[in-house]
């Protein structure tokens, strides 16, 4: 079959023939239709995340068609157009993963392949409203986000919602997530053309933080916020902090720009707020964000789609930070 695959860290990504897995005990053998990128796989590439083995074929989210069951798995599942949850061995406790935790493409091979090899337990059938690139673009992205609204923030109707950094997968879904649950929500973007973008996906505004006192803009048009979601931390989370209404619920899943500033204690103890980390998900809150987008007929945001072959141009567009939505791979 054909993989991208890389070599060592620092190397780029190269296309080869590699031996295409056999289903398990237990195992299903997906034939992958789309796969799609996401920042981990550039950690990855550079040596920045915490596991360092290499060889690897990377890629943690596709959709595809079940081309063999093992042993022990549902054979009906066989010839199934389906969606993976790409993590296992969360645990018991729901409210951290175990230290056995794992997603898909590391240490495991991943979906950047023809095929993939993964539990059958992982299996979900894919949203039938979703082309196989759409669906590719929803596991890892859609399920940080949601964890992040729903499991941990608990976001009820009506309340008032805050994206920052609204051009990556995982706000995005946070925003289309949080429109579908009856949320107003806003976003802060360094680009007004992705703030215009966003609020076509319902959002009902937003500010570029690239600009003077942009908080304090955003506060005056809104008076605060219930749920933060944030994806940078650094200097820029000091202003969330204070655009939180009393009460309100932090969740924060990324620190693109560095360490937090300085936060006065008295502006989290005094407006009683809660700061949740969050990231990834158990197995039942990829069931219920599979549910929502579903029911709600969400569609994943697709900026780009490459083939599979031009893996390396792919991540280099990602890490310049240029996309809106979810890049994906053609696969076949």
């Amino acid at each position: 079959m054909k993989a991208v695959y890389l070599e060592a860290i620092g190397k780029p990504f190269t296309l080869i023939d590699a031996e295409k897995p056999v289903a398990g005990p237990g195992e299903v053998v997906v034939q992958v239709k789309a796969a799609a990128l996401n920042r981990r796989d550039v950690w990855i590439q550079h040596g920045r995340y915490f596991l360092k083995e290499y060889p690897a074929i990377l890629g943690s989210d596709c959709a595809g068609v079940v081309a063999e069951a093992g042993a022990g798995a549902d054979q009906s599942w066989v010839g199934q157009e389906v969606i993976v949850d790409p993590g296992t061995d969360w645990g018991d406790n729901p409210r951290a993963h175990s230290a056995d935790y794992k997603i898909l493409g590391m240490p495991q091979p991943g979906s950047f392949a023809e095929y993939v090899k993964v539990p059958a337990q992982s299996l979900h059938r894919k949203p039938g409203h979703l082309g196989f690139e759409q669906a590719a673009a929803l596991p890892l992205a859609g399920l940080t986000a949601f964890r992040a609204l729903f499991t941990k923030c608990q976001l009820l109707p009506n309340e008032k919602v805050l994206v920052t950094g609204g051009g990556g997968g995982v706000a995005l879904f946070a925003v289309q997530f949080a429109v579908a649950a009856g949320a107003e929500v806003w976003v802060t973007s360094g680009s007004d053309e992705k703030i215009e973008k966003a609020k076509a996906l319902g959002a009902a505004g937003g500010v570029n933080y690239r600009h003077d006192g942009w908080s304090k803009d955003l506060k005056a048009l809104t008076g605060g916020f219930d749920v933060l979601i944030d994806s940078a931390a650094g200097e820029g989370f000091v202003q969330l902090v204070k655009l939180a209404k009393p009460g309100g619920r932090i969740g924060i899943y990324g620190g693109t720009t560095g360490m937090i500033g300085h936060i006065k204690p008295a502006e989290l103890f005094w407006k009683q707020l809660t700061i949740y980390g969050s990231t990834m998900g158990t197995a039942e809150d990829f069931t219920r964000m599979v549910r929502l987008v579903t029911e709600k007929q969400i569609v994943p945001v697709v900026d780009v789609v490459y083939p599979l072959e031009e893996a390396e141009q792919a991540m280099r567009y990602m890490e310049a930070g240029r996309q809106f939505g979810k890049i994906v791979l053609q696969v076949g």
